[in-house]
């Protein structure tokens, strides 16, 4: 039996239970995880299609959510385009080879994902012909995310570098832009007929930006992505951090789904006009609480977010520190204390 609870929910349908899946459910809080990560670094991993499809599989027999999320990195398909990208431990995606002007960008090639990523499509295959009885969520970074660490060579605090190309080179800005967008088109595209249910675009970093910046430089591409993915016949969620300022602006964004971070209730999310479906959205520092602050707070979330276009999920990701047994009992109180209401 195929479980699509999660897809109804996203289309803002009445569910007998509230969904759940969590960011980062594979990675270094699952025992499973670490002993693979013992042997090989996540490029590595995700170069497997057996063994990235038995990481991303793992969560859904062990916590018992209602979708599996790809495991890979956003960054991944920059390499085939002509970034020298290395994954450092402890640091994150860096870049060698920073983009610093038009001719940077004019250098950049094309992505065909079935030749490129090929490993990425068989995976997806794997999972959604063998191994899953729910919606395999795929997904990629927004371009103002990727952008910023082509610019910035890696992670940032300020994203000096990206406004300041935003800012005095918009030409070389918007030809990076129509360029990402692309990508991530032809990306979620092959993601999509390769299996995929859903997609979720993390524009991580977008809430650096004010709202009327990200409506004028941003809100352009993320709409071509949206549209191009929402034809295929997918549901869309859009998620970032820090970003409830852009509430406004992410509204009018033809997404399916926006994820809130910790920082927005859905209540205050539905009082500023957003119609349409909710994921969200508990602290992840909460998960290190007893579980009688944890249960109070998912109370109130799932209470906010009703038994119609709500899907249950946390702020930002699962963190390292979490016990497993805790997601697996929160899993199980989100669908048993929804079926109430």
């Amino acid at each position: 039996m195929f479980n699509d609870t999660i897809i109804k929910a996203a289309r803002g349908e009445k569910t007998e239970y509230t969904p759940v899946w969590f960011m980062r459910q594979v990675g270094r809080s699952q025992p499973e995880y670490n002993k693979v990560k013992e042997k090989y670094s996540l490029m590595e991993i995700t170069h497997q299609p057996e063994l990235t499809a038995y990481l991303t599989a793992t969560p859904v027999e062990n916590y018992n959510v209602d979708a599996a999320v790809l495991y890979k990195d956003i960054v991944s398909p920059l390499a085939p385009i002509g970034m020298d990208v290395e994954i450092k431990k402890g640091v994150g995606p860096v870049i060698h080879n920073p983009i610093r002007n038009i001719d940077d960008v004019e250098k950049l090639g094309e992505l065909d994902p079935y030749k490129d990523l090929d490993y990425v499509c068989k995976t997806i295959k794997i999972l959604t012909e063998e191994k899953l009885n729910v919606p395999l969520i795929g997904f990629c970074g927004a371009p103002f995310t990727v952008a910023s660490y082509m610019i910035e060579g890696g992670p940032s605090k300020n994203y000096h570098k990206t406004k300041t190309m935003m800012y005095n080179q918009p030409d070389t800005w918007f030809k990076l832009m129509d360029k990402l967008t692309d990508m991530s088109i032809r990306y979620l595209t092959a993601q999509v007929e390769s299996g995929a249910k859903m997609i979720q675009i993390f524009d991580s970093w977008g809430g650096a930006l004010n709202k009327n910046d990200y409506g004028y430089y941003l809100s352009p591409s993320m709409n071509r992505i949206i549209d191009a993915v929402r034809k295929l016949g997918v549901p869309v969620i859009v998620f970032g951090i820090g970003a409830s300022h852009l509430i406004p602006e992410w509204n009018s964004l033809d997404m399916d789904v926006m994820g809130l971070d910790w920082r927005t209730s859905i209540e205050e999310a539905r009082a500023l006009g957003v119609g349409k479906a909710l994921q969200g959205n508990l602290d992840p520092a909460l998960l290190l609480a007893d579980w009688e602050v944890i249960e109070k707070q998912t109370k109130e979330i799932l209470d906010q977010g009703g038994n119609a276009g709500h899907i249950f999920n946390l702020g930002h990701g699962v963190f390292p520190e979490v016990s497993p047994d805790t997601l697996k009992k929160l899993t199980a109180f989100v669908h048993q204390y929804s079926k109430g209401k």
